[in-house]
């Protein structure tokens, strides 16, 4: 089974102080053990750049983009991405129009249309609330404390 790995999970694991990161790190490895498949989409990386590179007031890591490019390349080779389809911005324009999508909301629907365009129904994430709405989707979203128990 394929999995899609969240942004939230992406920066657990690139930081060993965060209170969560032994928590996606035993995930990540159950999961890998059992046989899943764990990849992530260009959107995932692009909102971890995002937050590696912010400065650390304003919510961030703080590091330099040098610093953040040699973390990604690391996070590239554990999690392959999967392709943009063509079919994304359709099947995203769907979910948000049929599902009523606003604000920030739209990121995870976007998540969602990448999903349904690879046929990936599980999600691991530390915020499973958003992904709710998705279930008649067949999305699945995993919490990474309930896989590591």
């Amino acid at each position: 089974m394929i999995y899609l790995v969240d942004t939230n999970v992406l920066l657990r694991i690139a930081n060993s102080n965060d209170v969560r990161f032994q928590i996606a790190q035993d995930a990540v490895y159950k999961l890998r053990v059992e046989g899943h498949q764990l990849q992530t989409t260009p959107q995932n990386f692009i909102e971890f750049w995002n937050v590696s590179t912010r400065p650390i007031d304003k919510d961030g890591f703080g590091h330099k983009p040098s610093e953040t490019n040699q973390i990604l390349q690391h996070l590239e080779q554990i999690f392959p991405l999967l392709s943009d389809a063509p079919n994304i911005y359709s099947e995203w324009k769907q979910l948000v129009v049929s599902y009523n999508v606003s604000g920030v909301q739209v990121f995870d629907a976007r998540l969602v249309a990448a999903m349904i365009s690879h046929n990936v129904q599980h999600i691991l994430t530390f915020n499973t609330s958003d992904f709710t709405r998705y279930v008649p989707e067949g999305i699945v979203a995993v919490d990474p404390e309930t896989v590591s128990r």
